[in-house]
């Protein structure tokens, strides 16, 4: 009886210096909770039927998520072979892990701890005391910030016995202080200065002052001078073949994204082939090269096709030395640029 009157003034005092102001569910929140278990004993206890247990606890939030949690409770309706009513307690410490944020509906939750438990025995007047191991998990269910109910199982292990047994679960509980609200934060003061030339820079900084309307100014408040921006393309092909390879689309989309970026823009895609072969001939292939690339930008990255022209030029422009392999397998390209003005 003495615990069961010190774990009452514990959540008394608790509640007492909660606040109910308070966001709950967070850390330095205290929860109390009145429960009821079905435990099913292991066999070798003997006893005829199962018991109730009914109880209260008391938990603290250590953090958002991790609580500690003091229990307590009574066994009802165990009986012996002999018809005798089983009584016992149990006195239990677990930690609680919770899942999802303080303020959520729904708080599913892990737990382990220790219990003592202290219990009549079958067949005579003695009691056994046992230390458990517990491990569980279960869930609870807010209906507002502060009064939720809960449902979970245990696994208890006895220690001494060496024995495991089963306790479901169901309680309903208060939830109480916790960390306070975070304060809104502050809306920032716009600062106000005087621009007399309305070029978006103070006077007192603007080295600038009389900027014509409309102008681009850097951060001085002068004209901005324009940045040229500028992109290459240099597409290889195998030899004697006009097909794009797999490995140069990432290549001609970024062309392709730079021109969808400055519409304003426009290209030539120009096709070169090494010196193999005749000159008629070399000059379709390049003219096949360069359609192919100008394709794949139209076709498949929607660069506006008034926008993309392809040339050939053959073997008329080499850029390294057909006597070689190497040489020829670089002749062997569609090379195309674009130039446009930053943003």
């Amino acid at each position: 009886m003495k615990l069961k009157n010190t774990l009452g003034a514990v959540i008394g005092s608790l509640i007492a210096a909660s606040s109910l102001n308070a966001l709950a569910q967070g850390q330095g929140a205290v929860e109390v909770e009145g429960f009821a278990k079905k435990e099913f004993f292991d066999s070798a206890r003997d006893f005829d039927n199962n018991g109730n247990l009914f109880g209260a606890s008391v938990g603290y939030f250590l953090t958002d998520a991790v609580e500690l949690r003091l229990g307590y409770d009574e066994v009802h309706n165990a009986r012996g072979d002999d018809g005798r009513n089983i009584k016992g307690s149990n006195t239990a410490l677990d930690a609680l892990y919770h899942f999802n944020a303080p303020g959520d509906t729904l708080r599913p939750y892990v737990s382990a701890g220790f219990s003592d438990q202290s219990i009549g025995q079958n067949g005579n007047g003695g009691r056994n005391g046992s230390t458990f191991a517990n491990l569980g998990g279960g869930a609870k269910l807010y209906f507002t910030e502060n009064f939720y109910a809960r449902a979970g199982v245990e696994a208890q292990y006895n220690i001494d016995q060496g024995d495991t047994e089963w306790a479901p679960s169901v309680g309903i509980g208060l939830n109480f202080g916790g960390g306070s609200k975070p304060a809104p934060a502050a809306e920032p003061v716009a600062e106000v200065c005087s621009d007399s030339d309305n070029d978006g820079v103070c006077d007192n900084v603007d080295k600038c002052p009389d900027t014509p309307a409309n102008t681009t100014v850097d951060a001085d408040g002068c004209p901005a001078v324009a940045e040229v921006v500028r992109v290459e393309l240099d597409v290889k092909f195998d030899f004697d073949k006009a097909q794009v390879k797999e490995e140069s689309y990432g290549d001609i989309k970024n062309l392709a994204d730079f021109m969808n970026q400055y519409p304003q823009t426009a290209t030539v895609v120009e096709g070169h082939t090494d010196s193999v072969g005749t000159d008629a001939y070399n000059q379709k292939l390049s003219e096949r090269r360069a359609n192919a690339v100008r394709d794949v930008l139209v076709n498949q990255y929607s660069v506006g096709a008034e926008r993309v022209n392809s040339v050939g030029y053959g073997e008329s422009r080499p850029v390294a030395d057909n006597a070689s392999e190497a040489g020829r397998a670089v002749n062997r390209r569609v090379e195309a640029e674009v130039e446009a003005q930053a943003k």
